[in-house]
């Protein structure tokens, strides 16, 4: 399955560390690497990590409640809920396709119009909003992605490793968690909720692909 050139970037294959950063859920010791940091918020990121390692949660929640958009250490350490009117917002949307042989794909769109594809081959697109051209596309995808995570829970557990062969999981990113569906490719095709977000990562990956051949 699954930007004139217009600084559209060509990206390496994904290991499964760039995987992760897709979900923006990396463990505390992942970013910022290191223990100094010179500015914010970097600085209170490396402080409240310091605030954990000395059983002092209630120290780290305060520094990371001054910086709003990390709601996933939040929940996780302090075991901070975010409000009912920003719960169901979304952060974010990861198409997930493993195509057996020809490894994982992974396509990312995210509301501030950027979006993200790595092909299991190898190589990639990073789109970075250069322009407006693929706006359209990738509000539809979060349309789509929208409709569904205002039906679905939250997954409690830790985030599970790619889908299986022939498989497809539709992740999506919010205050509460993450949110997600999997199944075969044939049947999310067909399916009233997944469909719409299958046809428009479809839609988008093949902007994407466009734009870079220009």
């Amino acid at each position: 399955m699954f930007g004139r050139k217009r600084k559209a970037v060509t990206a390496p294959a994904a290991p499964p560390s760039v995987r992760d950063t897709l979900f923006g859920d990396g463990p505390l010791e992942s970013w910022p690497v290191g223990d100094h940091a010179d500015r914010e918020p970097w600085a209170t990121f490396v402080t409240a990590r310091r605030f954990v390692a000395a059983g002092d949660i209630g120290n780290a929640v305060v520094g990371w409640q001054r910086v709003v958009a990390m709601p996933a250490f939040l929940r996780q350490y302090g075991g901070v809920q975010p409000p009912a009117a920003e719960a169901k917002r979304l952060l974010g949307v990861v198409v997930e396709v493993d195509r057996g042989p020809a490894g994982l794909d992974l396509l990312a769109a995210y509301p501030e119009r950027t979006a993200r594809f790595y092909a299991g081959t190898g190589g990639g697109i990073v789109w970075e909003r250069p322009d407006t051209g693929l706006d359209g596309h990738i509000g539809a995808l979060l349309d789509a992605s929208k409709a569904v995570l205002d039906r679905i829970g939250p997954w409690t557990q830790p985030r599970l490793p790619p889908p299986p062969p022939d498989h497809i999981r539709l992740n999506f990113l919010a205050p509460s968690g993450l949110h997600f569906g999997q199944a075969a490719f044939a049947v999310f095709e067909q399916d009233a909720l997944a469909g719409p977000v299958v046809r428009a990562a479809t839609g988008l990956l093949q902007a994407m692909m466009a734009v870079n051949q220009r």
